[in-house]
């Protein structure tokens, strides 16, 4: 890999300045604790091995729907425990994958990476379960695997729902496009400090609560493993699939009831620090995007909630709740 002076640098800072803050972290993630047991299926993508882990949640009560829940491009399926156990609750069993690249799934050192590509993995993993309808709700970066997975699994997906989903504006209109070396540069300097600082300002406008810090444990923990370049290679690589493959385009071909979930104060963008202040001020305006992209999807329910930022079923579970139950009971 390249920059090898360069990786040895920045590990070496973040071990030290940050030694004390957080704890770290392995690369798969061995000794976290998940809030339900991990499982994994072996797969062979691009000439290799690769392990995708993932929680199956079973229904409290029998007969009930099954949901899927697709994470954000900074988290892992750890977020949705909340989610999972009321839904599960409630009669629905509930899968919740980490994808390729993230969590406790394997973290390739080569490999192309698309949205195709983690939607036809999650496919093969429903498929190993033998489930062959659900619910797809993705948050975030989960919102753009969630649609392509709408779009190249119609018969599959009964509904979708997209939670504050990044992807509703196509970035490369107003940012300069950066290379995957520059997206790796860029994670290598991450730190706990950092991490913080973007999630307060980008998810939670610009408030923070204690009980955020539970969703800095893993990405601000790998910055100090001495794998850590890896890791950053894999989120350079997923940045470069995020910023390259907008879905923008193709929401008028979804053809499965919609529940779009707006949080109103979300102003999450990806290269808004690559930009001049004016064009800032016009990247992320999620209110505007939300209306915009309702109305291109068919059968679209669009569900704005005010004083709420990226992240809803996080920073207001029971308001996020009056939203999602209604659609999956319909």
């Amino acid at each position: 890999m390249k920059f090898k002076p360069l990786v040895s640098l920045l590990l070496f800072l973040n071990t030290c300045c940050f030694a004390q803050a957080v704890k770290p972290l392995d690369i798969m993630l061995t000794d976290y604790p998940y809030p339900f047991p991990v499982h994994f299926i072996n797969l062979n993508i691009q000439q290799q091995d690769v392990q995708m882990a993932y929680m199956d949640v079973a229904s409290g009560k029998p007969g009930g729907d099954v949901v899927l829940l697709l994470h954000g491009k900074n988290f892992c399926g750890t977020y949705w425990k909340q989610t999972a156990d009321t839904l599960s609750t409630l009669g629905y069993r509930v899968i919740i994958p980490d994808q390729v690249g993230f969590g406790k799934s394997s973290k390739p050192q080569h490999i192309q990476y698309s949205f195709q590509l983690l939607a036809e993995l999650t496919k093969v993993l429903l498929d190993s379960l033998h489930l062959t309808t659900l619910v797809v709700v993705g948050h975030s970066m989960g919102g753009m695997l969630a649609t392509r997975f709408a779009l190249m699994y119609p018969q599959v997906t009964t509904k979708l729902v997209l939670e504050d989903p990044i992807g509703l504006e196509d970035w490369k209109v107003k940012v300069p496009y950066l290379s995957v070396d520059d997206w790796y540069i860029k994670e290598l300097a991450q730190s706990y400090d950092k991490l913080k600082k973007y999630e307060r300002e980008n998810y939670y406008h610009g408030t923070w609560k204690p009980e955020y810090e539970q969703w800095l444990e893993i990405p601000a923990g790998w910055t100090m493993n001495s794998n850590y370049a890896q890791i950053a290679w894999n989120s350079a690589l997923t940045y470069d699939m995020i910023f390259t493959q907008p879905v923008l385009y193709e929401f008028e071909n979804i053809t499965v009831p919609t529940l779009l979930i707006i949080g109103e104060l979300d102003r999450t963008a990806i290269g808004k620090d690559l930009v001049n202040e004016e064009t800032k001020k016009s990247l992320g305006d999620y209110p505007k995007l939300g209306k915009e992209v309702a109305k291109k999807i068919k059968n679209c329910k669009l569900v704005e909630i005010p004083g709420v930022g990226h992240i809803p079923h996080v920073e207001s579970f029971d308001i996020y709740m009056k939203a999602l139950l209604p659609f999956l009971k319909n």
